[in-house]
Protein backbone atom coordinates (compact mmCIF):
# COMPACT_ATOMS: atom_id res chain seq x y z
CA UNK A 1 0.00 0.00 0.00
CA UNK A 2 1.90 3.69 -1.15
CA UNK A 3 2.24 5.82 1.59
CA UNK A 4 -0.64 7.52 3.27
CA UNK A 5 -2.82 5.03 1.48
CA UNK A 6 -5.57 3.72 4.46
CA UNK A 7 -7.35 0.54 4.16
CA UNK A 8 -10.61 0.75 2.27
CA UNK A 9 -13.77 -1.51 2.17
CA UNK A 10 -13.60 -1.22 -1.13
CA UNK A 11 -13.51 -4.58 -3.27
CA UNK A 12 -11.73 -4.62 -6.45
CA UNK A 13 -12.91 -7.85 -8.89
CA UNK A 14 -11.50 -8.95 -11.67
CA UNK A 15 -13.19 -11.57 -14.47
CA UNK A 16 -13.69 -15.10 -13.97
CA UNK A 17 -11.75 -15.28 -17.31
CA UNK A 18 -8.97 -13.61 -15.62
CA UNK A 19 -6.15 -15.84 -13.98
CA UNK A 20 -3.56 -13.34 -12.20
CA UNK A 21 -0.17 -15.26 -12.50
CA UNK A 22 3.30 -14.59 -10.44
CA UNK A 23 6.40 -15.98 -9.89
CA UNK A 24 8.69 -15.36 -7.11
CA UNK A 25 12.22 -16.49 -5.46
CA UNK A 26 12.94 -18.55 -2.38
CA UNK A 27 12.61 -15.68 -0.63
CA UNK A 28 9.23 -14.70 -1.97
CA UNK A 29 10.38 -11.54 -3.99
CA UNK A 30 8.58 -10.90 -7.13
CA UNK A 31 10.53 -12.21 -10.37
CA UNK A 32 7.82 -12.02 -12.54
CA UNK A 33 3.85 -11.06 -12.64
CA UNK A 34 0.91 -10.82 -15.27
CA UNK A 35 -0.89 -7.84 -16.72
CA UNK A 36 -3.82 -8.73 -14.48
CA UNK A 37 -1.79 -8.69 -11.16
CA UNK A 38 -0.59 -5.37 -11.91
CA UNK A 39 -3.64 -4.24 -13.19
CA UNK A 40 -5.60 -5.11 -9.68
CA UNK A 41 -2.86 -4.85 -7.64
CA UNK A 42 -2.54 -1.41 -8.73
CA UNK A 43 1.31 -1.12 -9.58
CA UNK A 44 3.35 -1.22 -12.77
CA UNK A 45 5.16 -4.34 -13.43
CA UNK A 46 8.76 -2.37 -12.73
CA UNK A 47 7.62 -1.39 -9.15
CA UNK A 48 6.31 -4.66 -8.80
CA UNK A 49 9.61 -6.44 -9.64
CA UNK A 50 11.86 -7.31 -6.85
CA UNK A 51 9.57 -6.69 -4.19
CA UNK A 52 8.38 -8.95 -1.63
CA UNK A 53 5.08 -10.91 -2.52
CA UNK A 54 3.81 -9.86 0.99
CA UNK A 55 3.54 -6.27 -0.98
CA UNK A 56 -0.21 -6.90 -1.05
CA UNK A 57 -0.53 -8.44 2.06
CA UNK A 58 -3.92 -7.62 3.46
CA UNK A 59 -3.76 -7.26 7.66
CA UNK A 60 -7.22 -9.16 7.57
CA UNK A 61 -5.21 -12.44 6.22
CA UNK A 62 -4.30 -14.93 9.14
CA UNK A 63 -0.77 -15.40 9.61
CA UNK A 64 -0.96 -18.79 10.39
CA UNK A 65 -2.43 -19.63 6.65
CA UNK A 66 0.19 -18.07 5.14
CA UNK A 67 2.82 -19.52 7.38
CA UNK A 68 1.35 -23.21 6.74
CA UNK A 69 0.95 -22.21 2.79
CA UNK A 70 5.47 -21.27 3.05
CA UNK A 71 5.55 -24.28 4.50
CA UNK A 72 4.03 -26.48 2.42
CA UNK A 73 6.00 -25.17 -0.88
CA UNK A 74 8.93 -25.71 0.90
CA UNK A 75 8.47 -29.02 0.75
CA UNK A 76 7.82 -29.14 -2.61
CA UNK A 77 4.09 -29.53 -2.12
CA UNK A 78 1.64 -27.08 -3.81
CA UNK A 79 -0.80 -25.47 -1.80
CA UNK A 80 -4.55 -24.27 -3.00
CA UNK A 81 -6.18 -21.08 -0.47
CA UNK A 82 -8.34 -18.36 -0.42
CA UNK A 83 -6.21 -15.13 -0.12
CA UNK A 84 -7.57 -11.41 0.64
CA UNK A 85 -4.88 -9.23 -1.35
CA UNK A 86 -4.11 -6.03 -0.33
CA UNK A 87 -4.27 -3.02 -3.79
CA UNK A 88 -1.90 -0.28 -3.78
CA UNK A 89 -4.81 2.61 -2.96
CA UNK A 90 -6.16 0.54 0.20
CA UNK A 91 -8.70 -1.50 -1.90
CA UNK A 92 -8.71 -5.58 -1.63
CA UNK A 93 -9.54 -8.56 -3.49
CA UNK A 94 -10.00 -11.40 -3.10
CA UNK A 95 -8.80 -14.99 -4.98
CA UNK A 96 -8.76 -18.61 -5.12
CA UNK A 97 -4.69 -19.68 -5.14
CA UNK A 98 -3.18 -22.36 -6.47
CA UNK A 99 0.68 -22.04 -5.44
CA UNK A 100 3.20 -24.26 -6.48
CA UNK A 101 7.24 -24.73 -6.05
CA UNK A 102 9.34 -24.37 -9.08
CA UNK A 103 11.65 -27.22 -9.60
CA UNK A 104 15.36 -26.96 -11.30
CA UNK A 105 16.23 -30.23 -13.72
CA UNK A 106 17.44 -31.85 -10.15
CA UNK A 107 14.51 -31.34 -8.40
CA UNK A 108 16.09 -28.33 -6.40
CA UNK A 109 13.47 -25.92 -5.75
CA UNK A 110 14.05 -22.88 -7.08
CA UNK A 111 11.58 -20.27 -6.45
CA UNK A 112 7.71 -20.27 -6.11
CA UNK A 113 4.70 -20.23 -9.00
CA UNK A 114 1.00 -18.61 -8.30
CA UNK A 115 -1.77 -18.82 -10.10
CA UNK A 116 -5.03 -17.26 -8.92
CA UNK A 117 -8.89 -17.00 -9.95
CA UNK A 118 -11.64 -15.33 -9.17
CA UNK A 119 -12.97 -17.32 -5.38
CA UNK A 120 -16.51 -18.28 -5.40
CA UNK A 121 -18.41 -15.77 -2.94
CA UNK A 122 -20.70 -18.47 -1.66
CA UNK A 123 -17.55 -20.14 -0.11
CA UNK A 124 -16.44 -16.56 0.99
CA UNK A 125 -19.00 -15.38 2.65
CA UNK A 126 -20.37 -18.75 4.30
CA UNK A 127 -16.99 -20.32 5.41
CA UNK A 128 -13.61 -18.43 4.18
CA UNK A 129 -14.33 -14.98 5.95
CA UNK A 130 -15.51 -16.13 9.36
CA UNK A 131 -13.35 -18.66 9.40
CA UNK A 132 -10.27 -16.03 8.86
CA UNK A 133 -12.16 -13.68 11.52
CA UNK A 134 -11.50 -16.00 13.93
CA UNK A 135 -8.05 -16.85 13.18
CA UNK A 136 -7.50 -13.39 13.17
CA UNK A 137 -9.08 -12.81 16.63
CA UNK A 138 -6.79 -15.72 17.88
CA UNK A 139 -3.85 -13.93 16.43
CA UNK A 140 -4.80 -10.67 17.69
CA UNK A 141 -5.80 -11.42 21.28
CA UNK A 142 -2.34 -11.96 23.35
CA UNK A 143 -0.22 -9.05 23.26
CA UNK A 144 2.47 -10.94 22.08
CA UNK A 145 2.11 -11.33 18.25
CA UNK A 146 3.80 -14.55 18.20
CA UNK A 147 2.08 -16.16 20.85
CA UNK A 148 -1.10 -15.07 18.54
CA UNK A 149 0.46 -16.51 15.84
CA UNK A 150 1.23 -20.11 17.74
CA UNK A 151 -2.85 -20.11 19.09
CA UNK A 152 -3.90 -19.85 15.92
CA UNK A 153 -1.37 -22.20 13.99
CA UNK A 154 -2.45 -24.47 16.99
CA UNK A 155 -6.23 -24.17 16.25
CA UNK A 156 -5.80 -24.79 12.58
CA UNK A 157 -3.73 -27.56 12.97
CA UNK A 158 -6.28 -28.88 15.55
CA UNK A 159 -9.62 -28.14 13.76
CA UNK A 160 -7.80 -29.96 10.80
CA UNK A 161 -6.61 -32.74 12.46
CA UNK A 162 -10.04 -33.10 14.47
CA UNK A 163 -12.29 -33.27 10.88
CA UNK A 164 -9.19 -35.57 9.20
CA UNK A 165 -8.49 -33.56 6.49
CA UNK A 166 -5.73 -31.50 5.27
CA UNK A 167 -5.68 -28.02 4.58
CA UNK A 168 -6.11 -28.47 1.05
CA UNK A 169 -8.41 -30.99 1.42
CA UNK A 170 -10.14 -28.62 3.38
CA UNK A 171 -10.11 -25.64 0.93
CA UNK A 172 -11.37 -27.93 -2.48
CA UNK A 173 -14.24 -29.40 -0.24
CA UNK A 174 -16.36 -26.02 0.81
Amino acid sequence: MSPGAHLSDTEKTFSEADIIVSKTDLKGRITYCNEIFCEIAGYSYKELIGQPHSIIRHPDMPRCVFELLWKRIADGHEVFAYVKNLCRGGEFYWVFAHVTPTFDNAGKIIGYHSTRRVPERKILNDAIIPFYQQLIEMEQAPKSRKNGQHNSSEFLANYLSDNRVTYDEFILTL
